[in-house]
C-alpha cells in the first residue's frame, strides 16, 4: 500500500475486498470508489497513457484532472499494457487473488483480450466479475457503443426537459446516466459480495446503462400507458409542468413543495385565501391538483414574487411545508449545514498541491470508513502491486523497460 495507507489502518465495511478495476472515465470509477470509500482495496489498472478524464480541466497537463481526482480516491493505480502478453500475464496475476473485477468495455472487447468470465473464472472461480457497459448482450443492440449522452437520447430525457422547460430538447448538465448506473453497479457488487460470501462462488454480472436508465425515466413517465388499454397518455404531469422550478422572489428565488393536502391548505391560509381549498374543485385532492397542476403552481409563482426569499422561509416553515433556498454552486460551498458536518475539506494533494474534496455521504456507526489516499498519480503504486502479484525486483524492471508497466511519483 502507499504510505499514507500503510499509516491509516483500513476501515469500512469493505475491509478486505480486493477490486481489481479496469474501468475508464466516470461510470465506473464512480462505483469503484465507492467501493474504495468504504474501505475495499480497489486496484486500478491504467493503460500506459492513462484514464482520460486525467487531462480534462485544469492540472490536466499533469495527468491529475479535477473529474479524476473526484472520482478516484482510496484506489492504487498500477500500469499494464493489456495489449501485450506480458501485461495481460500481469492482469490475471491480480484476478487471480481478486473478489471483483470490473470493467466497463464491451464485452467484445473483453473476450478478445481473453478476458471474458469463462476463461477468468477457470483461475478464480469466486471472482465477481461485473461489466458496465451500453446495452444488454440479448438483443440487437448489444455491440453498439454508449456514453451519457447517448443514453439520456435512448432514454428520453431531453424530449423531458424540453416538454418541463418549452425549450429544444437538450441534456442535463451532469452526467447522470454515467452515476446512476454507477451508483446502481455499486449496490450490484455489493450484493453479488453477499453472494459470493454464502455461496463461495463468484458470477458474472452485466449493468447495461440503457436498461438501467429506461427505469429511470419511465419509472416516472409511462403514467397513463401503465394500463392496457391505456388511462391517459405518457407523462407525469407534475414533473412535466413548466411552472416546476425555483420561484422567483422579491429579491431572489425560494424552492419549496406544496404537495399534500395538509401543505396546500396551509399555504392557502398563508396568503390569505384558506376557502379555496373548500371552493375550488382543483384542490380536492392529489388526482385534481394533478390533474391542474400548472394552473396552481402558476398561482403560487405570482404569490411568491410578492414577498423576499427570508419571508418566505419563515412563513412556509412555521406551517411545516418544505422549503429551501436555491443555492449556486459558489453558495453551495458556504452552505452552513455542510460547513456543521465537514463535507467539504482541504488537503495537501503530493502532485498537484491544495485540493477540495466531498464526504463520504454515508454516516457509519460501526465499521466507519475513512480516508485512506488521495487520487494516485499515473502507476503510482505499480511496484508495490506487482510485487503483491509475486513479481521480483528484476521481472518488475524488465516490465517497465518494455514499456508494459510504469510509475511516477508525485513531486
Amino acid at each position: 500500500m502507499t504510505e499514507n495507507m500503510k499509516t491509516k489502518e483500513t476501515t469500512g465495511p469493505l475491509a478486505g475486498v480486493k477490486v481489481v478495476d479496469i474501468t475508464t472515465v466516470f461510470m465506473g470509477p464512480s462505483a469503484t470508489q465507492m467501493l474504495a470509500d468504504l474501505g475495499a482495496d480497489v486496484v486500478k489498472v491504467e493503460s500506459p497513457t492513462g484514464d482520460s478524464t486525467r487531462g480534462i480541466g485544469p492540472c490536466g497537463d499533469k495527468k491529475m484532472g479535477p473529474l479524476f481526482l473526484g472520482l478516484n480516491r482510496n484506489k492504487r493505480s498500477v500500469v499494464l499494457d493489456l495489449k501485450s502478453p506480458a501485461g495481460l500475464e500481469a492482469l490475471l496475476r491480480l484476478v487471480k487473488s481478486a473478489d471483483v473485477l470490473a470493467y466497463n468495455v464491451r464485452p467484445q472487447a473483453m473476450q478478445r483480450l481473453g478476458l471474458d468470465y469463462e476463461s477468468l473464472a477457470k483461475i478464480n472461480p469466486r471472482l465477481v466479475y461485473v461489466g458496465m457497459f451500453g446495452f444488454s448482450q440479448r438483443g440487437r443492440y448489444a455491440p453498439e457503443p454508449a456514453f451519457d449522452d447517448m443514453i439520456q437520447a435512448a432514454t428520453g430525457l431531453p424530449q423531458a426537459v424540453a416538454m418541463g422547460s418549452g425549450d429544444i430538447p437538450r441534456y442535463l448538465p451532469i452526467t447522470i446516466a454515467d452515476r446512476s448506473v454507477g451508483l446502481y453497479a455499486f449496490g450490484v457488487i455489493s450484493a453479488a459480495l453477499y453472494a459470493q460470501a454464502h455461496t463461495g462462488k463468484g458470477q458474472r454480472v452485466d449493468v447495461p446503462m440503457f436498461e438501467t436508465m429506461v427505469p429511470y425515466v419511465m419509472g416516472d413517465h409511462l403514467y397513463g400507458k401503465t394500463f392496457i388499454p391505456a388511462k391517459g397518455g405518457f407523462g407525469y404531469p407534475r414533473l412535466l409542468s413548466p411552472e416546476r422550478r425555483p420561484y422567483t422572489t422579491r429579491d431572489g428565488s425560494v424552492c419549496c413543495l406544496i404537495y399534500h393536502d395538509h401543505h396546500w391548505r396551509a399555504f392557502l391560509k398563508v396568503i390569505g385565501k384558506p376557502e379555496l381549498y373548500d371552493t375550488d374543485p382543483r384542490f380536492a385532492n392529489i388526482t385534481t391538483r394533478t390533474a391542474h397542476i400548472t394552473e396552481l403552481y402558476a398561482m403560487v409563482s405570482d404569490e411568491m414574487a410578492k414577498r423576499t426569499t427570508d419571508e418566505w422561509r419563515t412563513l412556509l416553515k412555521d406551517v411545516d411545508i418544505p422549503v429551501f433556498p436555491m443555492h449556486t454552486f459558489e453558495s453551495l460551498l458556504e452552505d452552513p449545514h455542510l460547513s456543521d458536518i465537514g463535507f467539504f475539506t482541504e488537503s495537501e494533494h503530493p502532485a498537484v498541491g491544495r485540493i477540495r474534496e466531498m464526504a463520504v455521504p454515508s454516516e457509519w456507526h460501526g465499521t466507519p470508513p475513512m480516508h485512506r489516499s488521495h487520487a494516485p498519480s499515473l502507476g503510482e503504486h505499480s511496484r508495490e502491486v506487482l510485487r503483491e502479484a509475486g513479481y521480483d525486483d528484476a521481472a518488475i524492471e524488465a516490465l517497465m523497460s518494455a514499456g508494459v508497466s510504469m510509475e511516477t511519483h508525485a513531486k
